[in-house]
């Protein structure tokens, strides 16, 4: 009798697990702090250590900036729109199933960038930290879409979005740690390695935009 409180809530405490680990998957495939590394080597080509260290740490701070804007607002946008989460699920999971495919068929991440090829007042102009690598390499419109549908106010309590807005810091707490090492990790694994887990990720985030893309529909048709 005593343990049957604690068996009752097991099932509870898996599926909370289990949906905080597909959380993390979502945003760690769509934020694909691995895929930033490249990116970052190569706009930080010309700069010293301790540049690279503030550029890695200013990007991890606007990006999560960023993110967090979209997790307070983004549904509160949608509906002084009059778009329902619905259609905004389906559009949303269309831009990451078209972001997926771009992450498995194109290289465009893992092409270094001569220092040569960027105008000296392009680089006075923005800081790297902002453009390309907080926006859009970090929070990336696919991030921006899936930290919205993953906080829907419908479906998700302010504790639960609490947990999504914390595993979110994590993830960029994760690309702030792999820029810091780019790199070692990219001497460790090579472009090779870097262009094999980006498209693994893309296959992953391709089925997760599936299925939302799936559960958007099944709502519409039986409501």
């Amino acid at each position: 009798m005593i343990l049957a409180p604690a068996i009752a809530d097991y099932p509870k405490e898996r599926a909370l697990m289990q949906n905080l680990f597909e959380q993390f998957v979502t945003l760690w495939v769509v934020v694909d702090p691995i895929g930033t590394i490249p990116v970052f080597v190569a706009v930080t080509a010309a700069s010293t250590g301790a540049d690279r260290k503030v550029i890695a740490i200013k990007a991890a701070i606007v990006a999560s900036c960023v993110l967090l804007f979209f997790l307070l607002m983004g549904q509160f946008l949608l509906e002084a729109l009059g778009i329902s989460l619905e259609a905004f699920q389906i559009a949303g999971g269309l831009v990451l199933f078209l972001f997926a495919l771009s992450m498995i068929f194109t290289d465009a991440n893992l092409v270094p960038v001569k220092t040569g090829d960027i105008d000296d007042s392009d680089m006075n102009r923005h800081s790297p930290a902002i453009f390309p690598l907080a926006v859009p390499s970090l929070a990336s419109p696919g991030a921006m879409l899936a930290i919205v549908m993953l906080t829907d106010n419908h479906r998700f309590s302010v504790v639960d979005q609490a947990m999504t807005a914390g595993i979110m810091l994590v993830v960029m707490l994760s690309a702030l740690v792999c820029m810091l090492l780019a790199s070692q990790i990219l001497k460790l694994i090579g472009t090779g390695g870097a262009a094999i887990v980006s498209r693994v990720m893309g296959m992953i985030l391709a089925a997760v935009a599936v299925e939302a893309i799936i559960n958007a529909v099944t709502i519409l048709v039986s409501a």
